[in-house]
């Protein structure tokens, strides 16, 4: 039996939920596509479809063993599309989607060096912040920060998104250093978060997370906004440290509670997994791994 075969009909039924569709889809005979499923399920020596003389649907095993099949069908795909790209060379439209604050730091200083080194590549950007759907919207590459909840998407680490405390030396002076979570009480702490709703920053206390119930003079859902107002010494920041790098980097602002920190997530370059990885995508990952993404430039502020 072959296996890539078995597992494409498989795949195809599944979308389908219905031997004729998935034949006709695949250019098959009905007979064929009943005959691959039955010789895959003699194989795994499981039940993975129901059939009933008015519907089909994926048994318990089949719904498990789906998601698996689909990967290995996407790696393999990726793999032969590896070896057509080789004599091919980044060219085309190259749709990509950023969030707005990263975007500006970190990816807007690398994309003329990508543009130099591929001239036949022509950038559509889309700086947003809203949640964005890359097959809906037509997206090639996107850049997404935090846990990546949907499955159909591959992706390829660039930084950590680490949150930190931090302040200016010369609010530092004025107001303390706070040495445990619970003095945040007595300080000035600007929160991100639109006007009016109820925030605390959660801490890791070893074996329990200390939840503080944070005030300040100023709420806003603008990080920039923020920034700027911590480093004017207006009080104490807490935000995700690519925010910061610069100013960490150079002493405007001190990093405070390292020992509580709690790291939440990672900053991910995502394309749909099912989509073909053309030369122009592979080559502004491989750019973004290479700059934003390499520990180097991260570890320079010890924020790897």
């Amino acid at each position: 039996m072959d296996r890539f075969t078995a597992l494409t009909v498989f795949a195809q039924v599944a979308d389908s939920l219905s031997f004729s569709a998935a034949a006709k889809q695949l250019g098959l005979t009905p007979s064929a596509v009943s005959k691959q499923i039955a010789q895959l399920e003699d194989r795994l020596g499981a039940r993975l479809v129901q059939r009933t003389t008015r519907k089909l649907a994926l048994t318990e095993a089949g719904a498990a063993f789906l998601p698996r099949a689909r990967q290995v069908l996407a790696t393999l795909e990726e793999a032969e599309d590896t070896v057509t790209d080789l004599a091919q060379s980044p060219r085309g439209v190259l749709r990509v989607s950023l969030p707005s604050t990263f975007a500006q730091i970190h990816v807007a200083p690398v994309l003329p060096g990508f543009l130099a080194r591929y001239p036949e590549i022509r950038l559509e950007i889309s700086v947003t912040d809203r949640f964005v759907d890359l097959v809906h919207d037509g997206i090639d590459v996107a850049v997404r920060i935090g846990a990546l909840d949907d499955s159909t998407l591959m992706a390829r680490r660039l930084a950590p998104n680490r949150r930190v405390v931090a302040a200016a030396p010369s609010y530092l002076a004025r107001a303390g250093r706070p040495a445990v979570p619970n003095d945040l009480l007595a300080h000035n702490c600007l929160v991100y978060a639109e006007p009016g709703r109820a925030l605390a920053w959660v801490f890791n206390g070893g074996d329990e997370r200390i939840t503080v119930p944070v005030t300040g003079s100023l709420r806003c859902n603008s990080a920039e906004v923020l920034l700027q107002a911590a480093l004017d010494g207006v009080g104490i920041i807490r935000m995700s440290a690519y925010v910061m790098v610069d100013a960490l980097a150079d002493g405007r602002l001190v990093t405070l509670l390292p020992a509580y920190e709690v790291r939440e997530s990672e900053v991910y370059a995502v394309y749909p997994a099912g989509r073909h990885l053309s030369p122009k995508v592979r080559a502004f990952i491989d750019h973004l791994v290479a700059t934003v993404g390499r520990p180097g430039y991260w570890r320079a502020v010890g924020l790897d």
